[in-house]
């Protein structure tokens, strides 16, 4: 896949996140770029394009993308159709956190109606064959800890539902025209309780310091949104600690994706994994 160079002169910071930033073009209203850091490796932007570009053909709501470009000087990047007036849901929180309850349930139902589309057998990778490959190639699991995990992974029922695969509410936005899923990387099919597992680890076992930075949210806010987003997605009676406990192992899974990302160890993250382990 063959990147178009960019001049970067030609564009407009308009935001960051953990993986890179975002700008506009200056001229042509409908072009947004997504630029990685220089630190992400190139099979990680090519695969988010190759996702991006299955996803939005399919059917399912995200921005539509472009090409793959490069700014020259080592960083890759996503040319997208842009979304006016956009916001995610975790910045809408940070910015309006009384309005907490709205934003958590928007989300839910975002998540409902992922969770409600099939995929054609084979269109996507499963889920399970992703964390099982991230799982082989993490260093921080002991081998007997790694037969463990695969072993739980492999426990879970086949699915042939969309999952997002890193569905925090940084990766979902709103604006003119709808709402929509961002970051489809690890977009995959398979049951939706692996997606549950990172809206979890978002709300509560992210640390204060990372949920600040990253969700611009406190744990107090973080807490609440967890209460809203179960009592939307399961149901009024249903229960936040309990889903919270039937949850964690999948929480505890993200790690995966969180240490080939960093390349770097989370301990907290592997202690959710306590009932495996």
């Amino acid at each position: 896949m063959e990147p178009v160079l960019i001049d970067l002169q030609e564009y407009e910071y308009s935001g960051e996140g953990a993986n890179g930033a975002s700008y506009n073009h200056r001229t042509d209203k409908s072009v947004m770029l997504k630029l990685y850091n220089e630190s992400a490796p190139y099979q990680i932007v090519t695969a988010e394009l190759e996702a991006a570009h299955k996803v939005w053909a399919a059917g399912i709501a995200t921005p539509e993308p472009g090409e793959l470009v490069t700014d020259g000087a080592g960083r890759f990047g996503i040319r997208f159709r842009r979304i006016t007036n956009k916001k995610s849901f975790a910045r809408a929180v940070g910015d309006d956190p009384a309005n907490v309850e709205d934003y958590a349930r928007r989300f839910a139902r975002m998540c409902l109606r992922l969770h409600s589309t099939h995929l054609p057998k084979g269109e996507f990778r499963d889920i399970k064959e992703a964390d099982l490959e991230m799982l082989r190639n993490n260093p921080f699991f002991t081998e007997a800890e790694k037969a463990k995990v695969a072993e739980f992974i492999m426990s879970v029922p086949d699915a042939d539902t969309a999952i997002h695969g890193d569905l925090s509410f940084g990766n979902a936005i709103f604006g003119d025209g709808g709402e929509y899923f961002i970051d489809l990387g690890d977009f995959a099919c398979g049951s939706p309780l692996f997606d549950l597992g990172m809206v979890l680890l978002t709300c509560h076992y992210d640390g204060e310091d990372f949920l600040r930075e990253a969700f611009h949210m406190g744990p107090d806010t973080a807490d609440r949104f967890w209460h809203y987003f179960v009592k939307e997605y399961w149901g009024e009676d249903a229960d936040p600690d309990e889903m919270d406990r039937k949850l964690k192992p999948f929480a505890g899974l993200m790690t995966l994706i969180i240490e080939r990302n960093s390349g770097v160890h989370f301990p907290n993250f592997h202690a959710l994994l306590a009932e495996i382990l």
